[in-house]
């Protein structure tokens, strides 16, 4: 097993709120994709809210209430990509233009977590700024420009733990797509 899981998160705004009729096919679906994630080979954890389902009434940006946010951990990036582009999560996928808007900036960041660790919703959004403030690179890249894990032990990696995630863990025992 590797030292180092690969980590995910993606943000999307919904054209008009969860409880709309615009957003109903996508809220219908919700559990569907996310147990095909939970099922999906290499699928580690993601970020739930308190309601332990799914992470939609989790707000990245206080003054935004159309900001989802979905945050995973993965063996591999090929794992997530396979889950990604390969499994019923495409057709998903492939509807966001449905449910969300296209957002001006970087909206997707995956990085290299130490094996057990589990990003706070603070984390993940500071790999997404660090994107659209540097460029992709080791700490933060997309699938464009993957980056493999770091060499040696999580404690000589560079990639400090950060316990005490502000949302709620989800195990595969227990991903919003976009």
């Amino acid at each position: 097993m590797s030292d180092f899981h690969l980590a995910q998160v993606n943000v999307g705004r919904m054209l008009a709120p969860l409880d709309s009729p615009q957003l109903a096919d996508f809220v219908a679906q919700l559990h569907e994709i996310n147990a095909v994630a939970d099922q999906a080979p290499g699928f580690v954890w993601r970020m739930v809210d308190d309601s332990g389902a799914d992470a939609t009434n989790l707000r990245p940006e206080h003054d935004d209430d159309l900001l989802l946010i979905n945050c995973s951990v993965w063996e591999s990036v090929e794992a997530l990509r396979n889950y990604t582009y390969r499994s019923d999560h495409l057709k998903v996928l492939a509807r966001r233009r449905d449910w969300f808007e296209r957002l001006a900036d970087v909206s997707v960041a995956l990085w290299w977590v130490p094996a057990g660790h589990r990003p706070s919703m603070e984390e993940a959004m500071g790999r997404i700024a660090l994107i659209r403030e540097r460029g992709e690179g080791p700490e933060a890249f997309t699938f464009r420009a993957p980056h493999p894990p770091p060499p040696g032990s999580p404690g000589d990696s560079g990639h400090p733990r950060r316990d005490g995630a502000s949302a709620t863990e989800h195990t595969p025992a227990e991903h919003a797509p976009r």
